[in-house]
């Protein structure tokens, strides 16, 4: 990689900066962010040059999408498709204390953060977030938008669908999907599959309720046009 900014400057925004710096393999250029009050500031001593669309005044330089949390995980997709970028403008970054197995492919515009590991023949798709001490082990496919947090564990043979979102220490056993835009929460222990479009939390994991109005407009979207990236 070359020039490299990075969309969002949030706390996820700012791992990612940091992993950048750590690998020493980009040079960072700043941050570009929507919110009018960071233009010109400085967030952990990178700048902050614009809003989001400033991407498009800068063509040579490499991008990654770093947006989202548990009430609207859907930002990062919203962004891309609103970008609409060409996928070779994205970097893939990884931090350099990341295990990632030589069996395993990583998508453009994810980001894998320090001390996760991705153990054999692990596919990742375009714009995953994987979170600090994430273990992703064999065969595991995590399809695009999806978002991986803070110490989960994924079983063997596990399928992350479009965009869903696992909360930090959850543990998904092998062979179990988890439904397009779905989320499960902090801690849970998901035993079986979860559908497309809903919330499960618990150990073991149950249905709460139907996931938010941004996710379900995304699982809208690719029902009816099929996958978005």
């Amino acid at each position: 990689m070359t020039g490299l900014v990075i969309v969002g400057a949030g706390g996820f925004a700012r791992e990612t900066a940091q992993a950048v710096r750590d690998a020493g393999e980009a040079e960072l250029l700043g941050h570009l962010d929507d919110d009018p009050a960071l233009h010109g500031t400085e967030v952990d001593g990178v700048p902050v040059l614009g809003g989001c669309d400033l991407v498009h005044d800068l063509p040579g330089a490499r991008v990654v999408i770093c947006v989202g949390n548990p009430r609207d995980y859907a930002a990062r997709a919203r962004l891309v498709h609103r970008l609409a970028l060409p996928a070779e403008r994205y970097a893939t970054v990884v931090h350099p204390t990341a295990a990632v197995s030589r069996t395993s492919r990583i998508g453009p515009g994810s980001v894998l953060l320090a001390h996760c590991a991705l153990t054999a023949a692990v596919r990742v798709g375009a714009h995953v977030a994987v979170m600090p001490q994430a273990v992703l082990t064999h065969d595991d496919v995590v399809e695009d938008f999806a978002t991986i947090t803070s110490g989960v564990r994924l079983g063997g043979g596990t399928r992350l669908e479009q965009g869903a979102y696992v909360g930090s220490g959850a543990l998904v056993r092998e062979g179990t999907t988890v439904g397009a835009w779905s989320l499960v929460g902090m801690g849970s222990a998901v035993l079986g599959d979860v559908p497309p479009g809903e919330v499960w939390v618990g150990s073991p994991a149950r249905r709460l309720r139907a996931a938010d109005a941004p996710a379900l407009d995304q699982l809208a979207m690719r029902t009816v046009g099929g996958p978005l990236t």
